[in-house]
Protein backbone atom coordinates (compact mmCIF):
# COMPACT_ATOMS: atom_id res chain seq x y z
CA UNK A 1 0.00 0.00 0.00
CA UNK A 2 1.83 2.99 -1.05
CA UNK A 3 1.97 6.27 1.36
CA UNK A 4 -1.16 8.04 -0.15
CA UNK A 5 -3.25 4.88 0.27
CA UNK A 6 -2.20 5.02 3.81
CA UNK A 7 -3.09 8.86 4.12
CA UNK A 8 -6.11 8.40 2.73
CA UNK A 9 -7.67 5.96 4.62
CA UNK A 10 -6.63 7.36 7.64
CA UNK A 11 -8.25 11.03 6.38
CA UNK A 12 -12.03 9.19 5.51
CA UNK A 13 -10.97 7.37 8.92
CA UNK A 14 -11.20 10.39 11.07
CA UNK A 15 -13.35 12.00 8.51
CA UNK A 16 -15.86 9.26 9.23
CA UNK A 17 -15.40 9.63 13.22
CA UNK A 18 -15.51 13.31 13.18
CA UNK A 19 -19.14 13.32 11.38
CA UNK A 20 -20.48 10.32 13.64
CA UNK A 21 -19.15 13.22 16.20
CA UNK A 22 -20.48 15.70 14.90
CA UNK A 23 -23.97 14.11 14.17
CA UNK A 24 -24.15 12.71 17.72
CA UNK A 25 -23.52 16.31 19.07
CA UNK A 26 -26.41 18.20 17.06
CA UNK A 27 -28.82 15.38 17.92
CA UNK A 28 -27.91 15.90 21.59
CA UNK A 29 -28.32 19.49 21.51
CA UNK A 30 -31.52 19.43 19.20
CA UNK A 31 -32.72 16.91 22.28
CA UNK A 32 -31.97 18.85 24.59
CA UNK A 33 -33.04 22.31 23.37
CA UNK A 34 -36.34 20.10 22.72
CA UNK A 35 -36.97 19.16 26.35
CA UNK A 36 -35.61 22.24 27.99
CA UNK A 37 -38.10 24.46 25.83
CA UNK A 38 -40.98 21.96 27.28
CA UNK A 39 -42.24 22.96 30.81
CA UNK A 40 -42.06 20.18 33.02
CA UNK A 41 -45.59 18.31 33.62
CA UNK A 42 -47.23 20.00 36.69
CA UNK A 43 -46.29 18.70 39.92
CA UNK A 44 -42.85 16.79 38.58
CA UNK A 45 -39.97 17.46 40.92
CA UNK A 46 -42.38 19.12 43.38
CA UNK A 47 -42.16 16.65 46.48
CA UNK A 48 -44.75 14.35 47.54
CA UNK A 49 -47.87 16.35 47.40
CA UNK A 50 -46.40 17.63 43.32
CA UNK A 51 -45.92 13.90 42.72
CA UNK A 52 -49.21 13.07 43.82
CA UNK A 53 -51.52 15.88 41.86
CA UNK A 54 -49.69 14.75 38.54
CA UNK A 55 -50.21 11.43 39.69
CA UNK A 56 -53.97 12.30 40.25
CA UNK A 57 -54.45 14.40 37.12
CA UNK A 58 -53.03 11.33 34.91
CA UNK A 59 -54.91 8.53 36.48
CA UNK A 60 -58.40 10.94 36.16
CA UNK A 61 -57.65 11.77 32.64
CA UNK A 62 -57.27 8.62 31.25
CA UNK A 63 -59.91 7.53 33.05
CA UNK A 64 -62.11 10.17 31.27
CA UNK A 65 -60.33 9.24 27.71
CA UNK A 66 -61.76 5.64 27.97
CA UNK A 67 -64.70 5.34 25.94
CA UNK A 68 -67.12 3.60 28.56
CA UNK A 69 -67.77 0.51 26.25
CA UNK A 70 -63.58 0.03 27.61
CA UNK A 71 -64.08 -0.53 31.05
CA UNK A 72 -65.21 -3.36 30.89
CA UNK A 73 -61.95 -4.54 28.74
CA UNK A 74 -59.97 -6.99 30.11
CA UNK A 75 -56.51 -8.48 28.62
CA UNK A 76 -57.11 -11.95 29.14
CA UNK A 77 -59.86 -13.94 31.35
CA UNK A 78 -58.98 -13.95 34.86
CA UNK A 79 -57.02 -10.60 34.70
CA UNK A 80 -58.54 -7.43 35.61
CA UNK A 81 -60.83 -5.23 33.65
CA UNK A 82 -60.17 -1.62 33.43
CA UNK A 83 -62.71 -0.92 35.75
CA UNK A 84 -61.51 -3.56 38.01
CA UNK A 85 -57.89 -1.80 37.87
CA UNK A 86 -59.11 1.83 38.82
CA UNK A 87 -61.34 0.11 41.48
CA UNK A 88 -58.46 -1.91 42.81
CA UNK A 89 -56.58 1.54 42.72
CA UNK A 90 -59.45 3.50 44.67
CA UNK A 91 -60.04 0.85 47.28
CA UNK A 92 -56.01 0.17 48.18
CA UNK A 93 -55.34 4.17 48.57
CA UNK A 94 -58.31 3.94 51.34
CA UNK A 95 -56.87 0.71 52.81
CA UNK A 96 -53.23 2.08 52.77
CA UNK A 97 -54.33 5.43 53.92
CA UNK A 98 -56.63 3.61 56.91
CA UNK A 99 -52.99 2.34 58.22
CA UNK A 100 -52.14 5.64 58.91
CA UNK A 101 -54.74 6.84 60.60
CA UNK A 102 -58.43 7.94 58.36
CA UNK A 103 -61.29 5.75 58.04
CA UNK A 104 -61.86 4.19 55.25
CA UNK A 105 -65.83 5.40 54.08
CA UNK A 106 -68.10 3.21 55.73
CA UNK A 107 -69.88 2.46 52.35
CA UNK A 108 -66.73 1.30 50.56
CA UNK A 109 -66.82 -2.79 50.35
CA UNK A 110 -63.96 -5.41 49.04
CA UNK A 111 -66.36 -6.97 46.51
CA UNK A 112 -66.85 -3.17 44.96
CA UNK A 113 -63.24 -3.81 42.63
CA UNK A 114 -65.83 -6.56 40.88
CA UNK A 115 -69.48 -4.78 41.16
CA UNK A 116 -68.28 -1.19 40.12
CA UNK A 117 -67.87 -1.03 36.36
CA UNK A 118 -70.05 1.69 35.24
CA UNK A 119 -67.54 4.50 34.22
CA UNK A 120 -68.74 7.83 36.03
CA UNK A 121 -68.86 5.49 39.34
CA UNK A 122 -65.68 4.13 38.86
CA UNK A 123 -64.52 7.85 37.81
CA UNK A 124 -66.19 9.11 41.24
CA UNK A 125 -64.91 6.41 43.78
CA UNK A 126 -61.53 7.24 41.98
CA UNK A 127 -61.61 11.07 42.45
CA UNK A 128 -62.88 10.68 46.23
CA UNK A 129 -59.74 8.23 47.06
CA UNK A 130 -57.18 10.47 45.44
CA UNK A 131 -58.60 13.22 47.16
CA UNK A 132 -58.60 11.59 50.77
CA UNK A 133 -54.99 10.79 50.02
CA UNK A 134 -54.13 14.21 49.10
CA UNK A 135 -56.28 15.82 51.87
CA UNK A 136 -54.51 13.31 54.48
CA UNK A 137 -50.97 14.08 53.35
CA UNK A 138 -51.42 17.91 53.65
CA UNK A 139 -52.04 17.41 57.02
CA UNK A 140 -49.23 15.73 58.46
CA UNK A 141 -46.46 17.48 59.45
CA UNK A 142 -42.78 16.03 59.60
CA UNK A 143 -43.47 14.35 63.05
CA UNK A 144 -46.38 12.62 61.94
CA UNK A 145 -44.54 11.20 58.95
CA UNK A 146 -42.09 9.52 61.49
CA UNK A 147 -44.97 7.90 63.16
CA UNK A 148 -45.00 4.23 63.36
CA UNK A 149 -47.48 1.89 62.13
CA UNK A 150 -48.21 -1.35 61.47
CA UNK A 151 -49.28 -3.88 58.14
CA UNK A 152 -49.47 -7.06 57.31
CA UNK A 153 -46.32 -8.63 59.10
CA UNK A 154 -44.32 -5.27 59.60
CA UNK A 155 -43.75 -2.50 60.59
CA UNK A 156 -43.68 0.72 58.58
CA UNK A 157 -43.85 4.52 59.45
CA UNK A 158 -46.51 7.33 57.70
CA UNK A 159 -44.49 7.77 55.53
CA UNK A 160 -43.36 5.31 53.90
CA UNK A 161 -47.37 4.58 53.79
CA UNK A 162 -47.62 7.56 51.70
CA UNK A 163 -44.58 6.03 49.58
CA UNK A 164 -46.32 2.81 49.24
CA UNK A 165 -49.35 4.44 47.65
CA UNK A 166 -47.97 6.49 45.39
CA UNK A 167 -45.57 3.47 44.22
CA UNK A 168 -48.87 1.27 43.84
CA UNK A 169 -50.84 4.13 42.04
CA UNK A 170 -48.19 4.78 39.31
CA UNK A 171 -47.88 0.97 38.88
CA UNK A 172 -51.34 0.30 37.79
CA UNK A 173 -51.19 3.74 36.07
CA UNK A 174 -48.85 1.78 33.67
CA UNK A 175 -50.86 -1.22 33.56
CA UNK A 176 -53.70 1.17 32.55
CA UNK A 177 -51.78 3.28 29.85
CA UNK A 178 -50.85 -0.37 28.66
CA UNK A 179 -54.87 -1.53 28.50
CA UNK A 180 -55.48 2.17 26.62
CA UNK A 181 -53.03 1.36 23.81
CA UNK A 182 -54.37 -2.45 23.22
CA UNK A 183 -57.44 -0.51 23.12
CA UNK A 184 -56.61 2.32 20.81
CA UNK A 185 -56.76 4.74 23.73
CA UNK A 186 -53.80 7.25 23.52
CA UNK A 187 -52.88 8.80 26.86
CA UNK A 188 -54.12 12.48 26.58
CA UNK A 189 -50.42 13.66 27.95
CA UNK A 190 -49.28 11.37 25.02
CA UNK A 191 -51.72 13.39 22.37
CA UNK A 192 -50.29 17.05 23.30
Amino acid sequence: MSAYSSIRNYLEERSSIVNTSVARALFWVCLSTRLLAQAPPEGIWQGYDGEWRHTSQQLIALAEATPPEKFAWRPAAGVRSTSEVYMHIAISNFYLLSVTGPKMPPNLKLDMETTVTSKADVISWLERSLDAVKQAHLAENPKDLERKVHIADRDSTVDGMYLRIIIHANEHMGQLIAYARMTGVVPPWAAK
